[in-house]
């Protein structure tokens, strides 16, 4: 091969390299919290609504985003390391939300249709 070309394909390699870099740095910064995401969240834990999930899934990354910071009072299991609440649960793919009265739903819901599903409210209650 050319020197010519090495460098080319050098140069290529670098720009795909920082591309890839600040993909991934970009989609793990967290959103700010908000008070509706942060009563959202609560109300979600308060009627028991609880996400399953792996680490590397990417659905549940995106899930978790949707959230920013106010994931943080979402209830959460992360099914690579309880496996067993996973299992009794009958998770089979990620993520999946779960409700009190049996029903599942598998894949990504983003936060609008989990406020639909749940009858959780996306603003801010008045007596706030």
């Amino acid at each position: 091969m050319k020197p010519h070309k090495n460098k080319i394909y050098t140069a290529g390699f670098i720009v795909l390299v920082l591309a890839l870099v600040f993909v991934l740095w970009y989609f793990s910064v967290p959103r700010e919290s908000s008070p509706e995401l942060d009563s959202f969240a609560k109300c979600l834990a308060e009627k028991q609504v609880t996400m399953y999930g792996a680490s590397w899934c990417s659905h549940c990354q995106n899930e978790k985003r949707g959230f920013g910071t106010s994931f943080k009072y979402v209830p959460y299991v992360e099914c690579t390391e309880e496996t067993e609440k996973c299992a009794a649960a009958g998770i089979e793919a990620f993520p999946t939300w779960t409700f009190p009265d049996g029903r599942k739903f598998v894949g990504e819901q983003g936060i609008q249709k989990l406020s639909e599903l749940s009858g959780c409210s996306l603003t801010t209650p008045a007596s706030e």
